[in-house]
């Protein structure tokens, strides 16, 4: 491996660049510097919406025939907090004892560096069996609303009427070792917010008050007790996790007028985003009285059945690591959930054990290895596909 095309180089240079959520900090910059000698060519696009942000975003592809393999992922990061409390500046990346520091170095800008540099050596390598298309869909807007990033570069690449055949999202998926995880689909995210109406009055004389408390606690407990779902063949049992309670109130002898709760709701594909409203709204009507509820979806549950993409990553991942990777569906959101809508998706990436924490790091020969890893996929994959079309 050349010094242009080492992994761990290109994620220094991008873990210099402090792309805090929205700000890119020059990130696209350095990608584009790297993939346009290469062949890629880089559209560049910033994506605005009122009341948020405008993001710039990067769209790069080398090749113009199908199929179209894409890695996707995201160059911006959450803030590093109290810089004070990091044993290095997050944004001036450091190799102690075989770990790189710096903050976006796991969520992922390690696994962006791993799939350039992959995608640089397979290139150049010039495989007789490549027929097709390798791009990149970098967003700066995942860490964030997620209004201006991945989902509009999609509306985008279909307005153009390109397509992308399979996609390889490089977010942190291994618990503790490189090869432990692939993730083929993600649970949903519902966030509800409930406000129960009462009449304030003095605690002395509670029949002469509405206290909206018990109405509240009523409908809560019945959310923590009551079990939505055993799980399904790919995914856990939906979970509901209570957030926040909170009535406003600063006196010991005041019945409030008012009692509010959040919660978040984590489920399988037993259910969508429409199916879980109306069931709350439900129960909101049967149990909590005058009340407001508000619900919001983040994301649908989604599943990309095992098949080509897990299998062809599997294999790399099992010529690397030496272990076959557990096809998992925990964890939050991420933007696969966007291109779910166009393409077969898979996401595996470096370990999470320090992603948003302080003192975010990873194994230097992790990053190595992920870069093998994704330039074997792209050998598995197009000599498939081409195999397959032939």
């Amino acid at each position: 491996m050349t010094d242009r095309f080492d992994p761990v180089e290109l994620s220094i240079e991008l873990l210099r660049c402090a792309s805090v959520t929205p700000v890119d900090a020059g990130s696209l910059d350095v990608l584009q510097e790297f993939l346009e000698p290469l062949g890629f060519e880089c559209r560049r696009m910033t994506f605005s919406e009122p009341g948020t942000p405008d993001v710039d975003n990067l769209y790069a592809r080398f090749g113009t025939i199908a199929p179209n393999f894409c890695f996707a992922g995201h160059t911006d990061v959450v803030p590093p907090g109290n810089i004070a409390d990091w044993n290095s500046d997050p944004f001036k990346p450091e190799i102690r004892d075989g770990l790189l520091y710096g903050r976006g170095v796991s969520d992922m800008k390690g696994a962006i560096a791993s799939f350039c540099a992959a995608a640089a050596r397979y290139i150049t390598s010039a495989p007789d069996h490549f027929k097709g298309s390798i791009s990149l869909m970098i967003t700066g807007d995942e860490e964030g609303p997620s209004i201006n990033g991945t989902r509009k570069m999609l509306g985008w690449l279909k307005d153009r009427g390109e397509t992308i055949d399979h996609c390889l999202v490089g977010e942190p998926t291994n618990p503790d070792q490189l090869g432990e995880m692939v993730k083929i689909g993600r649970r949903g995210s519902l966030n509800g917010h409930i406000r129960v109406k009462g009449r304030q009055g003095h605690s002395a004389y509670p029949q002469l008050a509405d206290n909206p408390l018990p109405r509240l606690v009523k409908f809560l407990n019945h959310l923590s007790e009551t079990p939505l779902d055993d799980g399904s063949e790919h995914f856990p049992p939906t979970t509901l996790a209570l957030t926040s309670v909170d009535v406003g109130n600063t006196a010991t002898n005041i019945i409030p007028a008012r009692g509010e709760a959040k919660f978040n709701i984590r489920f399988n594909d037993h259910h969508t985003g429409e199916s879980l409203t109306k069931k709350l709204q439900q129960w909101r009507d049967e149990i909590a009285g005058d009340s407001e509820l508000n619900i919001r979806v983040s994301g649908e549950a989604f599943l990309t059945p095992p098949g080509l993409l897990s299998d062809i990553l599997s294999q790399a991942i099992k010529d690397v690591c030496g272990r076959v990777p557990e096809l998992s569906t925990t964890g939050g959101t991420s933007d696969a959930r966007f291109i779910k809508n166009i393409c077969p998706v898979s996401e595996f990436g470096l370990t999470n054990r320090t992603a948003h924490m302080v003192d975010e790091c990873a194994r230097v020969s992790d990053i190595h290895q992920l870069s093998t890893i994704y330039e074997k996929t792209l050998m598995f994959y197009f000599k498939r596909m081409n195999e397959h079309n032939n």
